[in-house]
């Protein structure tokens, strides 16, 4: 492998051409869309593509083969990679579960547990709490989103609604636990504890959670009666429940998922629901339909790593940078930068990894405290990866309910209204126990 610091830079390394990527994905994605008069037009493959055959002709201060090396090391990164095995453990495990009637048998569960007008509520909190313990929004969703989407099924209603119930209820634990990857990237980032940092975050996104669970409560007579249940197949649940169990108790998400396979085989060979080939069939079903999400999770870290060798991260970084002005600004700027970056990488910990040391310096400058820095680079990060059509969260969600990112994305309440409380925090200064003054030990504000 080539080290970076051999790579001479090009003529327009660092400045707004680096980015020009980025706005080919956007141009290709959302221009063709709205030419065409259908935002489900547009396959987000095809338009990763266009970018990436752009950001691999426009590097010119590389041989083509280095090229091609450079952007295939991004496509094949440790967290990609990583992410495309979940994907594909996923995707087995979601037809593993359907195919021996784990969703109909939890569904089923559901609705005699909850009467129709608390199904959204029920819902949302069920999503909250398992994010919450787990750590993982993806996590969350592999193992609820079947859930919704059978509901749906059995109640009539709204597919794309109950999806984004659960997706949204995903993003409150991403930002709050103490195992999510993003929180330990900022407390890392901003050399702060966990506990103080959750102690600051929840202040400032508990009111956005009771909104939107108010919201599903005014909302749920919504959802269509039920259809008379059958007897509850407990044994079928089986695989749901070890899922969220052992996730609970903080197994890793891979061996979760291979063990929700391995249950959801034994069940349903031993229930007569299928033979062992017919697993495995069904297993290969739910891989191949992951084809798609795995295929943009390469394209998009590859597209990621031409743009941060053309320097355009650093370019961003230092233009959201050159001109603030008071603890606003800079509270302002920190989220401004977290949010581009994350519009960029398609992923809330890698933009909190890349902005982080940045958004520290800015907090010892302006006398922020580090508590609350790492608090504004955690939502809105969140903020941003849930409403990105060609975000993980999204995709993996689409994915398992056949629907696309963009019909569930006009139904995520809780990033909206997490966004909101969050803006509203810089503005008002809240909570003010932490507004103004840095922690001990951090560098005073400078005048």
């Amino acid at each position: 492998m080539h080290h970076d610091n051999k790579i001479p830079h090009g003529p327009h390394r660092g400045g707004l051409f680096a980015l020009t990527p980025l706005l080919v994905f956007l141009a290709s994605y959302l221009l063709v869309s709205l030419v065409a008069g259908d935002f489900y037009r547009m396959p987000v493959s095809v338009a990763f593509l266009a970018a990436a055959v752009y950001a691999v002709a426009t590097t010119r201060d590389l041989p083509f083969a280095r090229r091609i090396e450079l952007f295939s090391a991004g496509a094949s990164n440790g967290n990609v990679m990583l992410m495309i095995w979940i994907f594909i453990l996923a995707g087995a495990f979601a037809e593993s579960a359907r195919s021996m009637g784990a969703v109909d048998a939890t569904v089923n569960l559901t609705l005699h547990l909850l009467p129709d007008s608390l199904l959204p509520a029920g819902l949302f909190l069920a999503s909250c709490f398992v994010s919450l313990a787990i750590g993982t929004s993806v996590g969350t969703i592999v193992a609820l989103v079947p859930v919704a989407g059978g509901i749906a099924a059995e109640t009539g209603s709204n597919a794309a609604w109950l999806t984004a119930i659960v997706a949204g209820g995903a993003f409150f634990g991403d930002n709050l636990s103490f195992i999510s990857d993003t929180t330990i990237a900022a407390t890392r980032t901003q050399e702060c504890d966990l506990r103080d940092k959750f102690r600051v975050n929840i202040r400032i996104v508990a009111p956005a959670a009771v909104a939107t669970l108010a919201l599903y409560i005014l909302t749920g007579e919504a959802v269509g009666g039920a259809t008379a249940t059958e007897r509850i197949e407990w044994v079928r649940v089986v695989p749901y429940l070890l899922v969220l169990v052992t996730a609970l108790c903080g197994m890793n998400v891979m061996k979760v998922l291979l063990l929700g396979i391995l249950s959801s085989g034994l069940i349903g060979m031993a229930a007569g629901s299928f033979t062992a080939l017919e697993w495995c069939s069904g297993m290969g079903r739910g891989i191949t339909g992951m084809g798609e999400l795995i295929i943009i999770t390469m394209l998009a870290g590859g597209v990621l790593e031409m743009l941060r060798h053309n320097g355009g991260i650093d370019y961003l970084i230092g233009l959201m940078t050159h001109r603030i002005r008071g603890r606003r600004g800079a509270e302002a700027s920190i989220a401004g930068l977290v949010c581009v970056a994350n519009l960029c990488t398609a992923n809330n910990t890698i933009a909190i990894l890349t902005v982080g040391p940045i958004a520290r310096k800015i907090a010892d400058r302006f006398g922020i405290d580090r508590r609350r820095s790492a608090s504004l680079l955690d939502t809105f990060s969140c903020f941003t990866q849930g409403l990105l059509p060609y975000g993980a969260q999204l995709l993996m969600a689409a994915g398992l309910t056949g629907l696309s990112p963009l019909e569930i994305i006009r139904y995520l309440y809780y990033p909206f209204i997490m966004g909101l409380c969050a803006l509203l925090a810089i503005v008002l200064r809240y909570p003010r126990s932490v507004a103004g003054a840095p922690v001990a030990g951090a560098p005073a504000p400078k005048p």
